[in-house]
């Protein structure tokens, strides 16, 4: 593949950048925006996808973010919008024409609509409505009528359906002869008289069939149907567990209201994996690149206060053996050694217990048996360790007994440090409290303490 200026893909160097912005596109792009040249502007951007325009948008400075945007103008899709991390697309918005904004809202689906909608402002908000059809306003403000994070925020509403009694020959003459098919679908839901959906037949069965058959004797076998108040993170687990494609949204009367593919069923599971892994480093899942100092600041200041209380916590059990540290100096070098082993150890436990929580993988029936088995890792790996620290502790101060303590107590540690990588996370989760915010602090703060006050207190005992 070659490569210029005018290129806008260039051979990768690495697997980890096949798909990254080329910078030279990005440079020239930028080029065209300082030169005010639209026409080149709208060249290089035209071949990108709208994943790539909004990552391009996120990583350029505000200055020039405005002057690209006013720049391509009337050329912006609603595709980009949908891809916009939340913080930056609220800045897109407000530079965005009238005009341009409401093009872009009315070529996006309706699920994407609200997906937009929900994360405004309600000025933002009523821009966006108001570029809206009459029909396509009045669906987006229903959806938004319901429960934050559930099924009929994600569910998008244009749904292709046929009546049960039809043949596959009718079917397909109606999707042919109609004009308002959504873009991307991939079954067709069948329904029943009074709108309740009873089975749905995949797109490649229906154009496998002849024109004669009933659709009701190729629907698939296994038929879902999802609440339009359940939650999210139930729809992607069982979008996830169960290997769906699109399953129907059904109102409380079991009536048929839209429907939620997988594209939005594994923004949810992403989503809430992001979600767990900033919030293990005690992070707001709100944050991203595009923050400012100040927000970014504010937002992390809450649990580097709680560190600060639970390291007051270890250096209070430190100080109940200021005598022993006095009389031992290398006590107070080795002592890190055991606390950062116990914290790394609890912390890999704590890892996979989240995961396994938020996958439902770890419950009741196999809990007991997941603690055992981090109980004996712990010990495993302690002993490991403990016999190179051990030594090292032996010939480094030249004393055998300062090697078999520290040695005993990261073992001791490290088994600590799985049963409480395992069962804080389990008991915060049964306490209704989200583990993959609060256990990190427990976890640590028990790492730290309990491995300062073994390892000093078997130090004081044998030693001194």
């Amino acid at each position: 593949m070659t490569t210029g200026i005018n290129e806008p893909v260039s051979e990768p160097t690495s697997d980890d950048d096949a798909y990254a912005l080329d910078r030279r596109t990005v440079a020239s792009i930028l080029y065209a925006v300082d030169v005010d040249d639209r026409d080149k502007l709208v060249e290089l951007m035209d071949p990108l996808h709208a994943a790539d325009i909004a990552d391009l948008l996120e990583q350029i400075n505000p200055y020039d973010r405005a002057r690209l945007i006013r720049l391509y103008d009337k050329e912006f899709d609603g595709d980009i919008l949908s891809e916009l991390d939340e913080g930056v697309r609220e800045e897109v918005i407000e530079v965005l024409r009238p005009d341009v904004l409401a093009d872009a809202v009315r070529d996006m689906e309706s699920d994407d609509v609200v997906d937009l909608l929900e994360d405004l402002e309600e000025p933002q908000q009523e821009a966006i409505l108001g570029a809206l059809e009459d029909s396509e306003r009045i669906a987006a403000e229903q959806a938004l009528s319901y429960p934050e994070n559930s099924a009929g925020r994600l569910m998008q509403r244009e749904v292709v359906m046929a009546p049960e009694h039809w043949t596959v020959g009718q079917a397909i003459d109606f999707m042919r002869a109609n004009d308002g098919l959504p873009e991307q679908f991939y079954h067709l839901v069948l329904v029943d008289p009074r709108l309740k959906p009873t089975a749905q037949v995949t797109l490649g069965k229906l154009m496998a069939t002849r024109r004669e058959v009933p659709l009701h004797e190729i629907a698939e076998e296994e038929f879902y149907t999802i609440p339009v108040d359940q939650d999210e993170e139930d729809v992607a687990y069982a979008f996830n567990q169960y290997h769906l494609i699109s399953a129907p949204v059904v109102d409380g009367d079991g009536r048929l209201v839209g429907v939620i593919t997988i594209d939005d069923a594994m923004v949810v599971l992403d989503e809430e994996y992001e979600e767990d892994m900033l919030r293990l480093a005690g992070v707001s899942n709100e944050s991203s690149l595009s923050d400012s100092v100040a927000a970014t600041s504010r937002r992390r200041l809450p649990w580097l206060a709680v560190n600060l209380c639970t390291s007051i916590c270890a250096s209070l059990v430190i100080s109940q053996f200021e005598a022993a540290i006095d009389q031992l100096v290398a006590l107070a070098i080795l002592m890190p050694i055991v606390a950062s082993m116990g914290g790394n150890a609890g912390t890999q436990s704590l890892t996979v217990a989240v995961r396994a929580l938020a996958t439902r993988d770890l419950t009741g029936a196999n809990v007991m048996r997941v603690i055992r088995r981090e109980l004996l890792v712990g010990m495993l790996n302690g002993l490991c360790f403990a016999t190179v620290l051990g030594v090292v502790g032996m010939y480094w101060f030249g004393s055998p007994l300062l090697g078999v303590v520290i040695g005993s107590a990261l073992v001791v540690n490290m088994v600590i440090a799985g049963f409480a990588g395992t069962v804080v996370p389990v008991v915060l989760d049964r306490m209704g409290i989200d583990p993959a915010l609060a256990s990190g602090t427990f976890v640590t703060t028990t790492t730290d303490v309990m491995g300062f006050f073994i390892f000093l207190g078997l130090a004081s005992v044998v030693l001194l």
